[in-house]
């Protein structure tokens, strides 16, 4: 089976496993407890995975805090800065209605607490609306916060994060960017887009699960969070616990390995995802690409389908695995909240299907998906129609749809 759900999660990358493996067994003292040889080694290891995922991107070892994954951190970035938050008295938020579900949790508890989250307007392709983010930071009395995500988990969306930092620095307040699905795929450095808070996570990038981090710069501005948990000093005191040595090696090995290949990875993965556009252009009548087309992550390729049912249509695929939205949101709803938001109906959201390419693929396997995906359409078409003549009910608008 080709696998292509590399949003939900992508394979472990062998070089990654490989460095992980003495961590688990030969190697495996306390990294946050140097008093012997055992200990100091595996302290070591962290701080060198610190040091490359720090070089990945652009901050330093000081201000990388490593965490269970990208739910901990976006839970640490929101409400570990709501203390300070509160005792400013900048108590208003503002983000999109399309963030991740890790993302729009924490920020329904901050409601509940007291704070005032305002939804910035979005255009029809994802991207923020500029005019709207300047005329909230203009009007809107105590805004100490904007969260926006770096890029779309579901439709590949990037946003122009350079251009929101800046308005929010300009307004006094914090910028903090989920990049969960960013790094790996475009260059980001959180000097140059002017980044504050920053979420990551390793098993988007061939590194290993249960592990990410948080950026958290540490000058001009300064920024203070509170920790979640307590009971030791970990992690600059802002992550109490045991540090997760084997997982956080192969973090920091995953980001060493992109920093040197991620220019020929993203050309690969661009050049794989428009060949399976233009084939899907070809043989399918009436298929729709979701997201910004210019703007657009080079792995993601999202598109909606007229004419079908999104489950049956999903049921039938054999020779590859594909999702139609989040992972985290299957199974508690069966459509995109982020197409809906954006204006697409239940019933073409839920016949969405988002590829993602990853390392491991290969552009001679693009032919052989296509054609499971036009035949599998074509036979849900011809039922459809059947059914509908039988009952009367074809409506003309649609007959393009059946050929």
């Amino acid at each position: 089976m080709i696998y292509l759900d590399h949003h939900s999660t992508t394979p472990l990358d062998p070089e990654a496993f490989e460095v992980m493996k003495p961590y688990f067994m030969e190697k495996f003292g306390n990294a946050s407890h140097g008093i012997h040889r055992f200990n100091w080694e595996a302290e070591a290891a962290v701080n060198l995975a610190r040091a490359h995922l720090a070089a990945f991107i652009g901050g330093t070892e000081q201000e990388i805090i490593f965490t269970s994954g990208a739910t901990e951190s976006n839970h640490l970035a929101l409400l570990g800065l709501a203390p300070e938050l509160r005792k400013l008295g900048k108590t208003t938020i503002l983000s999109i209605e399309i963030e991740h579900a890790s993302l729009l949790g924490p920020l329904e508890m901050l409601t509940e607490q007291g704070f005032k989250v305002l939804w910035v307007k979005l255009q029809n392709d994802g991207r923020v609306d500029i005019d709207d983010l300047r005329h909230k930071l203009r009007t809107e009395p105590n805004v100490g916060l904007v969260s926006i995500a770096y890029a779309n988990h579901e439709i590949g969306t990037i946003q122009p994060i350079k251009e929101i930092s800046e308005l929010t620095h300009a307004a006094g307040a914090i910028f903090h960017s989920d990049a969960v699905q960013a790094i790996g795929k475009i260059r980001v450095n959180v000097q140059v887009d002017g980044i504050d808070i920053m979420t990551m996570s390793a098993h988007k990038i061939h590194g290993p699960k249960g592990i990410g981090a948080i950026y958290v710069r540490r000058k001009k501005p300064r920024v203070e969070l509170e920790a979640l948990f307590r009971g030791g000093n970990q992690e600059r005191g802002l992550r109490a616990g045991t540090p997760n040595t084997p997982a956080i090696v192969g973090f920091g090995k995953a980001a060493a390995i992109l920093n040197q290949t991620m220019e020929s990875e993203v050309m690969k993965l661009r050049e794989m995802r428009d060949a399976l556009w233009g084939e899907l252009k070809v043989r399918l009548p009436c298929v729709i690409r979701n997201g910004s087309i210019e703007n657009a992550l080079p792995h993601n390729l999202s598109v909606s389908v007229v004419g079908v049912d999104g489950a049956a249509m999903l049921s039938r695929f054999k020779g590859f695995a594909v999702s139609s939205a989040s992972a985290c949101i299957n199974g508690s709803q069966d459509y995109s909240q982020v197409l809906t938001v954006l204006g697409v109906s239940k019933e073409l959201a839920r016949a969405t299907m988002r590829f993602g390419f990853g390392r491991f693929n290969r552009l001679d396997e693009v032919p052989a998906v296509a054609a499971e995906v036009a035949q599998v359409v074509e036979d849900l078409r011809q039922m459809e129609k059947e059914f509908a003549a039988q009952a009367g009910e074809l409506e003309s608008q649609d007959g393009e749809c059946y050929k």
